[in-house]
């Protein structure tokens, strides 16, 4: 099972409490060179990028996506190949409807990059090595053989958010001549806490709509859930709200939003944009994003015979960048704008 299949599915999330240290600071840099013995995958091939465009703009856009492979091996591998064919197909499709809400701000760089899939236990751990190990090379080549200098923008989703978290704790950390061209990281769909902030003084989080070189995340849910939010692992998270840009917990109502994009029924394989389809409301308490507008029956019904992996209901992980999409969007350019203003 995978992100990519919005029929919202968590896979195996962790259950152990301790690992959640491992959000608090310094996750990538002991952890790689401790469990990846192997080399990182080599990125100047260029079968190994999902996307690699024409720099027509003045920025940027890296871009890692969630879990988008399924394992047909009947002894569940962690890890995925490079090649493997399932993450393949799934990786563009959530390119299409995640990574697209930033094509019109600038030019975007995505890698394939080995990927955490069927681990129930130590699941950060897994990802602090061979998939934070490939997607920090990736970014290191993009750095040295593409970026020539712009600004840029980080984004990624659930896996993909988890690996920018920790590429933000350690390549960051260890490059700030490359941090400071960073106009923004959207880090996604994974919790970044006031702890991991204080043990990474070189990362901020963002107060408002217009700051540059900070992080932007939240996670999304109804406001009463079926069951324990997996993708939080048992952390409260810094929130920002996606519609009003507000740290606090005033109401962003749909008709504040800029627009959705969401699936069409009844097939629900094309997607299209809509008008706002959800509200936002931070809840500090829990550290997450309340959405109340959406139908949880349709979007998030819970495990059922059929989808027995799926999130539990009212868990709009699967949905927390097309709801938000245009939103999104226009945030992004904005902060470049800012970005590009104070150069």
């Amino acid at each position: 099972m995978s992100d990519t299949n919005w029929g919202f599915t968590r896979r195996g999330f962790i259950k152990t409490a301790g690992i959640v240290v491992l959000a608090l600071g310094a996750v990538a840099a002991g952890l790689l060179s401790a469990s990846c013995k192997e080399p990182a995958t080599d990125y100047s091939q260029t079968a190994h990028w999902l996307s690699l465009p024409a720099t027509v703009k003045a920025v940027d856009v890296f871009y890692l996506y969630p879990t988008a492979w399924t394992s047909t091996d009947p002894n569940n591998p962690q890890i995925c190949a490079i090649d493997e064919p399932t993450m393949l197909t799934q990786a563009p499709a959530a390119f299409a409807r995640q990574a697209t809400a930033f094509e019109t701000v600038g030019n975007i760089y995505a890698p394939y990059y080995r990927q955490d899939n069927l681990s129930s236990t130590d699941r950060l751990n897994v990802i602090a090595g061979i998939p934070t190990l490939d997607a920090v090379a990736a970014f290191d080549y993009y750095i040295k053989h593409y970026n020539n200098g712009r600004p840029f923008i980080l984004v990624g989703h659930s896996q993909g958010a988890t690996v920018i978290s920790n590429l933000l704790s350690g390549y960051m950390k260890d490059h700030p001549e490359v941090n400071k061209n960073m106009v923004a990281a959207y880090v996604i769909g994974h919790p970044v806490t006031q702890a991991y902030l204080d043990n990474n003084k070189h990362l901020k989080f963002a107060t408002g709509p217009d700051d540059t070189g900070v992080i932007i995340s939240y996670n999304t849910q109804a406001p009463v859930i079926g069951g324990i939010n997996p993708v939080l692992y048992g952390m409260v998270g810094r929130v920002i709200n996606p519609i009003n840009w507000k740290t606090d917990e005033t109401l962003a109502t749909t008709g504040e939003g800029q627009g959705s994009f969401m699936p069409i029924p009844p097939n629900f394989v094309s997607w299209q944009q809509e008008p706002q389809y959800a509200d936002a409301r931070i809840d500090k308490t829990n550290g997450v994003l309340i959405c109340s507008t959406a139908d949880a029956s349709l979007w998030s019904p819970g495990p059922s015979t059929k989808n027995p992996g799926a999130f539990p209901s009212g868990v709009y992980h699967s949905f927390d960048i097309p709801f938000y999409y245009y939103n999104l969007r226009a945030n992004a350019q904005n902060r470049v704008n800012k970005f590009l203003g104070k150069q």
